[in-house]
């Protein structure tokens, strides 16, 4: 897999970056992809051809900033002394993140950092003996997470709601004075504290499937923005949720544990009781199942579901059928015996 590093280089590059903006301009208006076109611009001709064959693409019709893309034939790296060199631009890195990986792809310099991407060998997927199941909201806690092996439920991400409200009102307040430096602040503070909060807890998501050995499966929520007819406080929630953002984090770090991953279809995922299978009620955050009985918190019913497979045309009569459940100890299911249920998407 790989992966991307920064490192802040304290170089000045103010006027190859000027050249690399003149280079991507003339690509956009020619489409041309041979750096003879541009030589006369002065810029490295390593550089020039990645920028060429970047903006010369016809999905892409201006430009905004461009960085220096070295390619990974034009730098040279010395492990032992932890050091990363980029000979056309006269720059050395020094660099303190993990010495294991394959070959440096490429390097990305903007005007304070240069992005490393560098090729991981990913290790052996772990043997799992379940699942647990990741429910993503975006109300009260963001990410509600069960384990059926033990009954375990996880709740994290609480004060992700409380941020979005915070933010939200200091945008109107500086909208509305017409402080607009203060509004880009604001939003890329938010957006910071966000981006933190979704590391710590896709990080726990992980920690947890691998110290039960078990996979993770989440709900595939493509396309979930593109339902109508919600008011409007839930829209500006529902515009400012990051659940692709923690799906993006929780896959690679999945990765890098050798922990499964899969989506399935989140319907009727909340409605079903994770205890017989048939459909319950919903009010808000309590849930309550007419056939059995069965009263639980609506987003740990839900992560159960999603951990045992049940929703659209998955319907289970039996919950003891299925890997694990919800009231039954650990030793209890070391015991069981083994069913069809797959391990693996």
């Amino acid at each position: 897999m790989i992966l991307t590093f920064r490192i802040k280089h304290g170089t000045d590059f103010s006027k190859e970056l000027a050249l690399a903006r003149k280079v991507a301009e003339i690509a956009i208006v020619t489409r041309s992809r041979s750096t003879a076109d541009v030589r006369h611009i002065g810029l490295k001709s390593a550089i020039s051809n990645q920028i060429l064959r970047k903006y010369s693409r016809k999905s892409i019709m201006k430009v905004k900033s461009v960085p220096l893309t070295v390619p990974g034939q034009s730098i040279k790296v010395n492990k032992e002394s932890r050091c990363i060199v980029i000979p056309c631009l006269g720059l050395s890195l020094n660099y303190e993140f993990r010495n294991d990986f394959g070959k440096v792809n490429q390097i990305e310099i903007d005007s304070e950092y240069a992005c490393v991407s560098v090729s991981i060998a990913e290790p052996p997927q772990i043997n799992v003996w379940g699942a647990i199941g990741v429910d993503r909201n975006t109300t009260k806690h963001c990410v509600v997470i069960a384990c059926p092996r033990t009954g375990k439920v996880w709740k994290l991400g609480k004060s992700a709601e409380h941020i979005h409200k915070k933010y939200s009102r200091l945008r109107r307040r500086y909208q509305r004075l017409r402080k607009y430096k203060k509004l880009k602040q604001v939003s890329r503070r938010e957006r910071d504290i966000v981006k933190n909060i979704d590391h710590r807890i896709s990080k726990k998501i992980v920690e947890i499937a691998k110290e039960n050995s078990c996979m993770i499966r989440m709900e595939n929520l493509t396309g979930i923005r593109k339902n109508k007819g919600h008011s409007r406080s839930f829209r500006y929630s529902l515009n400012s949720w990051s659940f692709y953002q923690q799906q993006t984090f929780a896959d690679y770090k999945a990765r890098l544990q050798g922990v499964q991953v899969s989506y399935d279809e989140p319907a009727l995922t909340s409605q079903l009781c994770s205890r017989c299978g048939l459909i319950g009620i919903r009010s808000g955050k309590e849930f309550k199942c007419p056939s059995c009985g069965h009263v639980d918190h609506a987003d740990s019913n839900a992560s159960f579901n999603i951990a045992l497979c049940r929703g659209a045309g998955r319907l289970h009569a039996d919950r003891d059928a299925c890997n694990g459940s919800t009231d039954t100890p650990r030793e209890a299911i070391a015991r069981m015996t083994p069913t069809s249920e797959p391990h693996a998407p």
